[in-house]
């Protein structure tokens, strides 16, 4: 563990430390805690000093135990889990996984941080992942299955999310097709989907999920340009970070080896019951054209079914866009 990551850890309880204190728990000068100090700012975690008290964060930190994890797990889920890193810190945990496929990964193999430098949602947008304040996490699964079939995987990851969201006991969490998951119409989290392979299979792929848990005390939501919530607002009291990536992580492993034997069709009357957009007036972007129509469910591969003056059609995710549409 670095000296870094020490200092973070014995800072993350929010009281003052004082240089001398510090230094002597890591083994380093009184002016080596103060270099790294300023480099806190770089992961974007201010620092109070104060002469004559110390050094202490604005506000305490839970950080990812990977121990603590691993205990709370289901007894069902955790044979399914065959190995897990945690990172203080990396580029993006889906390309981490992608990057590592060439090592002859195991299905069930999870990457997650605490922080991500280029965290990407669908589209190559950019997820904000401020450190020690959400969940990012990525597994790898192999399917031995066809494209129609592996199409639906996304919205069978999102049925995962909302099971490990009720058993945090948050309700009213709803799914926008393809990939994510809205409180009252903000979104609180989103998947991502990798994947390689030929033709004829097997899939290698990458699920990623970001969500939102504690994004207060954070400059980082200036970068967001949707409307967003985290379950630090939702939740009737504070839920254990390491308690979140436990249930997560267990409903999702669960839905992956479910998916790979029975398919979408597990999943579809529930997906179907926490469609955010039935019934609703929409719109599809595809390329430059833009379709109007009503949210019509999705069907057996997980496209999405638009009603419009011409009849039904059907979209697969890809590079279309899905909104409500424009008053």
């Amino acid at each position: 563990m670095s000296t870094k990551l020490k200092l973070i850890k014995i800072l993350s309880d929010g009281h003052f430390h004082s240089g001398e204190k510090l230094g002597a728990e890591l083994g380093v000068s009184r002016t080596a805690i103060w270099k790294q100090v300023q480099t806190l700012s770089l992961l974007g975690l201010d620092c109070y000093s104060v002469s004559g008290k110390g050094y202490r964060l604005p506000a305490p930190l839970e950080l990812l135990e990977r121990d603590t994890v691993l205990a709370a797990m289901t007894a069902t889920a955790k044979p399914l889990l065959s190995g897990i890193e945690l990172h203080p810190e990396i580029d993006s945990s889906n390309r981490y996984l992608m990057d590592k496929l060439s090592e002859g990964l195991e299905h069930g193999y999870v990457c997650m941080a605490e922080r991500q430098t280029a965290g990407r949602g669908r589209r190559g947008r950019p997820w904000v992942s401020p450190f020690a304040r959400n969940i990012y996490m990525s597994f790898y699964w192999r399917f031995e299955m066809t494209p129609e079939l592996l199409s639906g995987l996304g919205l069978a990851i999102g049925v995962g999310v909302i099971r490990a969201l009720r058993r945090l006991n948050i309700e009213d969490a709803d799914l926008k097709w393809p990939n994510d998951i809205l409180w009252q119409g903000r979104k609180l989290a989103g998947i991502l989907l990798e994947m390689r392979g030929e033709s004829a299979g097997p899939y290698h792929v990458v699920i990623g999920v970001g969500l939102n848990v504690d994004m207060a005390n954070t400059d980082s939501t200036a970068e967001i340009d949707q409307p967003w919530v985290d379950l630090q607002h939702i939740a009737a009291q504070p839920i254990s970070r390491n308690e979140i990536a436990a249930i997560l992580l267990s409903e999702l492993l669960l839905v992956a080896e479910q998916f790979q034997r029975f398919g979408l069709a597990p999943f579809l009357d529930e997906w179907i019951a926490a469609d955010a957009y039935a019934g609703k007036a929409v719109e599809i972007q595809q390329g430059t054209e833009t379709i109007i129509g009503y949210a019509r469910g999705v069907d057996g591969n997980g496209a999405v079914l638009l009603e419009t003056d011409l009849g039904m059609r059907q979209f697969h995710s890809g590079e279309v866009s899905l909104r409500l549409q424009s008053q």
